[in-house]
């Protein structure tokens, strides 16, 4: 008993005199917000609205960093080999953290064994995208097009292994309809291309559809979600509009790598549910982009990401879809 009480004692003073010792975070050093998509899409909107609340919580710079490709997979490698020290985090996103894992064979990360859970930002509504001079005026009108012409059997996406990606396979999969997957750098490039006519159509978030949208530039003709949404009510679901079974949410979540201490994971977790209750944000996010804020905790993320993760791949193999 004594020995097992002299062990403790020695333990408690080591722990103590590590803590004494450890610098405190942040330090005056530059805090790398990663994006890994490009700029102007909602995973970009996010970083730069959470970036500029943490900076001026924390006193520290917090640079956005956009690293696009791969379905963000490049963001994400260069995140997960980073330093577990608190000074880089990285924007998240239903792609990055759910699809990828069984989209790509060789994926260069682990969603799981790679990265830190810190805080799910929020859910976000996927829209599906025409160029108003392609002539159909609803799904049902899209649907015939397709059937119709084969030269019209293609869809773009923000890049191989997004939600926009998977949301245009079970299109396919659910309308019995062969098409072809044209993957894009980000959503604002692959949106050019749909509000121009060289691609048919896209499913994307809301968030980077509203300005093109307003400029009657593309035309809105469903939402992915359940129910209709605040930002688009005289528009149907997919459901509604008569495809069964076509129901999906992406999401926006943040992570820091494998390792970062739980106590700086925790005060960034709580710093960021405060910066998302904030007017300013709540008005950006939800008012004006139709997000579904949640600001929830890093368990909630662990657990969303366990139910998302086998959903995704049992799509992903349904489907066929595959990336390099």
């Amino acid at each position: 008993m004594k020995r097992r009480l002299a062990l403790s004692c020695i333990a408690a003073t080591l722990s103590s005199t590590v803590l004494a010792q450890a610098p405190e975070w942040p330090l005056a050093k530059t805090i790398t917000y990663v994006v890994p998509f490009t700029a102007g899409g909602s995973t970009d909107v996010v970083g730069r609205t959470i970036a500029e609340k943490l900076q001026a919580v924390l006193k520290q710079t917090v640079v956005v960093d956009n690293k696009p490709g791969q379905g963000g997979g490049i963001g994400a490698s260069f995140v997960a080999k980073a330093a577990p020290d608190g000074y880089t985090l990285f924007g998240g996103t239903i792609s990055t953290h759910a699809i990828n894992a069984s989209l790509y064979k060789n994926l260069s990360y682990d969603p799981v064994k790679d990265f830190e859970p810190v805080a799910l930002v929020a859910f976000l509504p996927n829209v599906l995208l025409v160029d108003p001079a392609l002539g159909v005026n609803s799904v049902a009108e899209l649907i015939a097009l397709l059937k119709k012409d084969e030269k019209r059997r293609i869809f773009a996406s923000s890049g191989a292994g997004t939600s926009t990606h998977l949301a245009g396979e079970m299109f396919a999969d659910l309308i019995g309809v062969p098409l072809t997957h044209i993957p894009y750098k980000g959503t604002p490039p692959a949106m050019i291309d749909v509000s121009s006519g060289q691609v048919t159509f896209m499913f994307d978030q809301m968030t980077a559809a509203l300005p093109l949208l307003q400029a009657g530039k593309l035309k809105l003709l469903a939402v992915t979600t359940g129910k209709r949404i605040a930002l688009a009510p005289n528009t149907p679901t997919m459901i509604e509009a008569g495809v069964p079974g076509f129901e999906m949410s992406s999401w926006q979540a943040i992570y820091a790598p494998k390792g970062t201490p739980k106590p700086i994971v925790q005060r960034l977790s709580s710093e960021i549910a405060k910066a998302l209750r904030q007017p300013d944000v709540q008005a950006k996010l939800h008012g004006q982009l139709g997000m579904e804020i949640v600001g929830g905790s890093p368990e909630e993320l662990a657990a969303l990401m366990a139910k998302e993760i086998p959903r995704w791949a049992a799509l992903v193999k349904k489907s066929g879809a595959s990336a390099n």
